[in-house]
């Protein structure tokens, strides 16, 4: 079982499928440290500046450019590459035909790590093989809206990730890849994959949820009154749903267990705050596709708590709300505008 294998991590052939913002963070930082990598991705204009002037990642205080080596999709097969480890950046919407796409160019020991939102680690497995793939939860915020310029609102020392075998083992691989990912960030090893990934899932349905309907930085959001109200309600509903599924929440974004060991409605406001912290002067990754004109994951977010708690006999009005306006606003019906959020306190019963 490749579970066991021990990768000698700077001479693998590294890929990062899908580089907007997080994808060109992790692949910029990871061509940085030495690393040999490659950033597939299908934004022609995205691809030609990246060839041409490499990298640009831009912080708070600070800035590096580097070069790179990038590929346009339609050129992977005539670059007849194999990949030892691919980081798989790309919206959740993306990820059953870009795990399609990448499967040949995987290497036969090879693995995916998927740095995404949702629970997109068994879609992938039924591709590629759950040998294949190493689950992994991120707190990272950035944005790209020019070509080669990546604009990243959470530094180093406050970018976290975390990662485990999908079966909770521990394994050589698993530590080898921590050592990669810490060169972006600071990144911790779980024994229950699922449950983070659910954790982080909740908090994304709380912040980016409804956040993403309204257009506002994270700080100006979480700001309007009653939203506080609204994201317990909603991560109420993901946690039930969750524990239904046999999700045991997890300490994420680097809190130690005695700051998670409150009520669970208490632990969610936890992580939900220790999320604002990291990325509350950003705005969410829904806003920027509702901006480039392009559909948004939340139907991977508060959409997947609707479908699993319908499936299961559990009530999710809250949820279901912000997956209803999301989808008005993919499909042109409306606009995404603060406005939107008077329709989901409606909804709710809120005034």
């Amino acid at each position: 079982m490749s579970t066991n294998t021990s990768l000698k991590t700077m001479n693998q052939r590294i890929a990062v499928l899908g580089v907007g913002a997080i994808g060109g963070s992790i692949g910029a930082d990871l061509t940085h440290a030495g690393y040999d990598v490659t950033l597939i991705d299908q934004w022609p204009a995205h691809v030609r500046a990246m060839k041409s002037n490499g990298l640009q990642v831009q912080f708070k205080d600070s800035q590096f450019q580097v070069p790179v080596k990038a590929l346009h999709i339609c050129d992977l097969s005539s670059a007849k590459l194999q990949f030892d480890i691919i980081f798989l950046a790309a919206k959740s919407n993306d990820t059953r035909w870009m795990s399609e796409l990448i499967q040949p160019y995987l290497a036969p020991k090879g693995l995916l790590v998927a740095t995404q939102n949702g629970m997109n680690d068994d879609t992938i497995a039924s591709i590629l093989g759950r040998d294949k793939v190493i689950g992994c939860v991120i707190g990272m915020q950035a944005e790209l809206f020019t070509p080669g310029h990546i604009k990243r609102n959470t530094t180093r020392k406050s970018t976290w990730f975390g990662i485990g075998e999908l079966d909770g083992k521990l394994s050589a691989r698993v530590n080898a890849v921590a050592a990669i990912m810490s060169k972006v960030g600071h990144c911790d090893i779980t024994h229950n994959i699922y449950g983070a990934k659910w954790t982080k899932l909740i908090a994304n349905c709380m912040t980016m949820g409804p956040f993403s309907l309204l257009g506002l930085r994270n700080s100006e959001a979480a700001a309007l009154p009653g939203m506080f109200e609204v994201s317990v309600q909603i991560g109420k509903e993901a946690h039930a749903v969750g524990a239904a599924l046999g999700h045991k929440t997890e300490p994420i974004y680097g809190l130690h267990a005695d700051e998670f060991a409150g009520t669970g409605e208490e632990n969610l406001i936890t992580t939900m705050k220790t999320l604002l912290s990291h990325v509350g002067g950003g705005r969410t990754a829904p806003i920027h596709d509702h901006i480039k004109g392009r559909t948004s994951e939340i139907a991977f977010i508060s959409g997947l708590i609707s479908c699993r708690g319908l499936a299961l006999g559990i009530q999710t009005p809250a949820n279901d709300a912000v997956a209803a306006i999301d989808r008005k606003i993919n499909i042109g019906e409306i606009t995404m505008d603060i406005q939107n959020y008077a329709t989901l306190k409606k909804k709710l019963g809120l005034h």
